[in-house]
């Protein structure tokens, strides 16, 4: 934390570790406050969303809007797109296979003094009826 510009708080190294522990994921600011609770970290659901966006911030995190006002934490900050599960609500990394990533072309010309940082796709799944 110290390295992105961060003062390691008590709270803020308690949600580091739920956060990071489990690898590369997808969460909310919902999600993280109810592990939070059941891993006895005293901490408001404002103190968590305050947490997500301050990693955010420092490029700790990826922030990714989907659905309306939901809005999912990435930990792996690398450039990658996503699918999501309609109905699941679920975030899913699209991998790397011999086709690679989704390639984007053809952008416009960004403002001036503006410069393109990053397109993000999301690629939206539902279940088959069968």
């Amino acid at each position: 934390m110290r390295l992105a510009g961060l003062r390691p708080t008590r709270q803020r190294i308690a949600l580091a570790s739920l956060i990071f522990a489990q690898g590369d994921r997808h969460l909310s600011a919902e999600e993280l406050h109810e592990e939070a609770v059941v891993a006895d970290v005293p901490v408001s659901l404002a103190t968590v969303y305050n947490t997500l966006h301050q990693f955010t911030e420092a490029g700790m995190l990826r922030i990714l809007a989907i659905e309306g006002a939901k809005t999912y934490f990435d930990t792996n900050i690398s450039d990658h797109q996503h699918f999501f599960v309609e109905g699941d609500n679920t975030v899913i990394d699209i991998p790397n296979g011999p086709k690679g990533q989704p390639v984007v072309g053809n952008l416009p010309e960004p403002p001036e003094g503006m410069e393109i940082v990053n397109v993000d796709i999301i690629v939206r799944l539902r279940r088959k009826d069968h």
